[in-house]
């Protein structure tokens, strides 16, 4: 009996696939506890729709997200602080600084979290920083830091 499911079911498959269960199987377990319904017309119809609008979304996030990308390639950010001997700063500039940054001076938002800077900035001068905005897309963001008084 062919049957969608609508839940994972370690061993058969996992939710949206359809399936081939036993009879028994499909009657007096998956069906009755609502983990998967009859596989009709109407249902694997309603099923491959799912399925498409999933993936039209997932192109327009990834064409959303290549965007963002190139608006990010092309500016800068900078960064005013006190450095001591050797242009070392006093403390560092960290994802939360660089992003609210960007936030303020091109009206880009970004999580901190995709900013990747493990460590902070720490010394005078530019930096190249990676910003991961969706799985395969990346930018690197130029950040400038110069001495203040």
């Amino acid at each position: 009996m062919k049957v969608i499911l609508k839940a994972d079911v370690k061993g058969h498959g996992k939710k949206g696939e359809l399936i081939n269960a036993s009879d028994g199987y499909a009657k007096n377990y998956l069906i009755p506890k609502g983990l998967a319904v009859l596989a009709d017309k109407t249902a694997i119809n309603d099923m491959e729709g799912k399925k498409s609008a999933a993936a039209f979304h997932k192109s327009q996030e990834l064409k959303h997200a290549k965007e963002l990308a190139e608006k990010i390639e092309g500016v800068s950010v900078t960064f005013v602080a006190k450095a001591g001997a050797g242009g070392r700063l006093f403390g560092s500039i960290t994802a939360k600084d660089v992003a609210e940054k960007l936030k303020e001076e091109h009206h880009i938002d970004i999580d901190k979290k995709k900013i990747q800077l493990p460590d902070g900035i720490k010394m005078l001068g530019t930096t190249n920083v990676k910003i991961k905005i969706y799985p395969d897309v990346a930018a690197t963001l130029k950040v400038v830091v110069g001495e203040g008084k």
